[in-house]
């Protein structure tokens, strides 16, 4: 194969591999669809996934979570405000926000994990657009 070959071939898989991560990283911080049958209604009206079905960086940073970290970003563990109202309301400090890497992505990126006391877990693929409740044992 002549250099020109393999570079004109190295340039195609480059474009594959941009495209493909760029189609990716949509699919995976779109908002959750409401026909799918895992996805059910939470106590405050948001629709539930499984941690399971999250990106899978969701699971680490939720183990980071569960084990006090080291956790990645000087912002992880910060009071989220939730000036949105998307969260059901509660007194201030009450949720944190972590943050979940996105591959590719440069700098914090959009997705959080965000925790309500002892019992809350949501997810946003979307730096606060939407949100759904998380099921961390599924």
């Amino acid at each position: 194969m002549s250099s020109r070959h393999r570079v004109s071939a190295a340039l195609v898989g480059l474009l594959v591999l941009v495209v493909g991560g760029a189609l990716g990283r949509h699919a995976l911080s779109a908002p959750p669809v409401d026909d799918q049958p895992s996805v059910v209604a939470s106590a405050a009206g948001l629709p539930v996934r499984a941690l399971s079905q999250l990106p899978p960086q969701a699971a680490q940073v939720w183990q980071l979570i569960q084990h006090g970290g080291p956790f990645p970003y000087r912002q992880d563990g910060v009071v989220f405000g939730n000036r949105e109202r998307r969260l059901p309301l509660r007194q201030s400090g009450f949720y944190r926000e972590y943050t979940v890497p996105t591959p590719g992505e440069h700098g914090r990126g959009p997705r959080r994990l965000i925790t309500g006391g002892a019992a809350e877990l949501y997810y946003t693929g979307d730096h606060y657009v939407s949100f759904v409740a998380v099921d961390p044992k599924r």
